[in-house]
């Protein structure tokens, strides 16, 4: 169970996003840019979470949506004449709708089923964009994509993935936390008993459903800002994988585990990959450890710590 609003997390997370608003004075370009990359990716793994963890629905194939706001950016700016800043209000819309739509012809199905259809949907999207050259650039993507100039030097791009994460996690944690996502956490739990109760759980995870996908393509839109380009394999199925892995690997019962797991993915890539082109073993073994030690995750795990040493300092004191 997500926890609850509470004044004390309140105050550490305001701690963290002051810190990090002075990093850009003291860390290299590249850290820089390493930290907001975990910014957006972290972004991306919570808003799986959010149908993933609190919802329980089996959604293999997030990373659709995540592309489908890159891509959507992309094309406003280099394919229209309107003001860039319409693509990124514009990206969160159209992946919203294509959640919408998508959810629509998978949300009648449950479990794995669910899972795998949407993995057939959104590898069909990944496909046209591959092949449509004319519009999307095809395999070779988009390059080279002029973003404003507010945003368009590496400092810039950093605050603005941090403000719009930030933004972003304030909101869905007061959706996580609102009778909406109390429901959606039912429904989890035992749609069986949740319908008799008079919820239309079949609704209830389409919006869920959209929600995420929302918050999918607000992050796609900020790997534009920090890339300048998109591709194909933004919405390819072993990305969704890999955003799974890093929702379980933080702890997917937990609301920031997945941004953890996130750091932890995107650190072991960057510099394991320095030294070996095989750091998916790596992760592997990390993964293996993870499921036989840690199966509630990292955050998970010291969360159930602290809540158990509290019990019992409770018990003792009375």
């Amino acid at each position: 169970m997500i926890k609850k609003f509470s004044w004390k997390a309140l105050f550490i997370g305001l701690a963290v996003f002051v810190l990090l608003l002075f990093v850009p004075r003291y860390l290299p370009r590249f850290q820089i840019y390493l930290l907001a990359l975990i910014f957006v990716t972290g972004l991306l793994a919570v808003s799986l979470n959010m149908v993933l963890g609190l919802g329980g629905m089996y959604q293999f194939h997030h990373a659709v949506f995540y592309g489908i706001g890159a891509y959507t950016v992309a094309l406003v700016i280099t394919k229209t004449s309107v003001s860039p800043w319409l693509g990124f209000i514009a990206a969160p819309i159209v992946s919203a709708l294509f959640s919408f739509i998508i959810g629509i012809i998978c949300v009648r199905l449950s479990k794995l089923y669910f899972g795998m259809l949407q993995i057939s949907l959104g590898s069909l999207v990944w496909a046209v964009v591959f092949r449509w050259y004319s519009f999307t650039g095809g395999d070779d993507g988009i390059h080279g994509i002029p973003v404003p100039d507010l945003i368009s030097s590496t400092s810039g791009a950093y605050y603005f993935s941090l403000a719009v994460t930030a933004l972003c996690l304030v909101i869905m944690f007061r959706i996580v936390n609102s009778p909406f996502g109390r429901s959606f956490q039912a429904v989890r739990d035992n749609p069986g008993r949740s319908e008799a109760i008079g919820i239309n759980v079949k609704h209830l995870q389409l919006t869920g459903m959209v929600i995420a996908g929302a918050f999918a393509g607000v992050s796609g839109s900020l790997f534009v800002v920090i890339e300048g380009s998109v591709f194909p394999e933004l919405m390819f199925w072993t990305l969704s994988l890999e955003i799974t892995i890093m929702c379980l690997l933080g702890g997917w019962f937990t609301f920031l585990g997945p941004m953890l797991g996130a750091a932890i993915i995107v650190l072991l890539r960057t510099f394991v990959g320095i030294y070996t082109e095989y750091w998916t073993m790596i992760l592997g073994i990390v993964l293996m450890f993870l499921i036989l030690f840690l199966p509630q995750g990292v955050l998970g795990f010291f969360q159930e710590k602290f809540e158990t040493d509290g019990i019992k300092t409770i018990r003792e004191e009375k």
